[in-house]
């Protein structure tokens, strides 16, 4: 979205990026799952994905956007409150200044505001009574066609 930034001086360029545990973040890629979700559990009013990516980079650039567990690295809250699922790729043949390579976070979904389901206070638990419940569908669902 926000690649290049141009800078002071004549015909001079410098990547943009924002470091983010470990990576640096130069393109911020929505999921139509993640949009759903967002609309869904978040912000039905915002209109799309331009919207979403404003938030996530103004979220970025202050820092408010923390892995959810320490060793995980893929679940992430923002605002202490927002659970975000994320994916991070390296982006072909862009680099940095120094050569270094940037990345697409590839949002994947959003589950959903800790302060509005207190399930996602603990996502282990979450995600077993998903898997679980899920399961009990399927085995209801396949009682009535047999």
């Amino acid at each position: 979205m926000l690649k290049d930034k141009i800078m002071n001086r004549w015909s001079t360029y410098e990547p943009f990026y924002v470091p983010f545990n470990g990576y640096k973040v130069a393109d911020i890629f929505i999921t139509s799952h993640a949009l759903s979700r967002w609309e869904e559990r978040v912000d039905a009013d915002s209109g799309g994905i331009e919207p979403i990516c404003d938030f996530l980079w103004a979220k970025l650039k202050a820092g408010c956007v923390q892995p959810y567990y320490t060793n995980e690295k893929d679940v992430y809250l923002i605002d202490d409150d927002l659970v975000m699922v994320a994916e991070f790729s390296e982006i072909k043949d862009e680099t940095d200044i120094a050569g270094n390579p940037l990345h697409k976070m590839i949002v994947v979904t959003f589950l959903g505001k800790v302060s509005e389901d207190i399930q996602l206070r603990d996502l282990k638990a979450y995600y077993s009574w998903l898997r679980h419940s899920r399961r009990m569908t399927l085995v209801k669902h396949g009682r009535k066609h047999r």
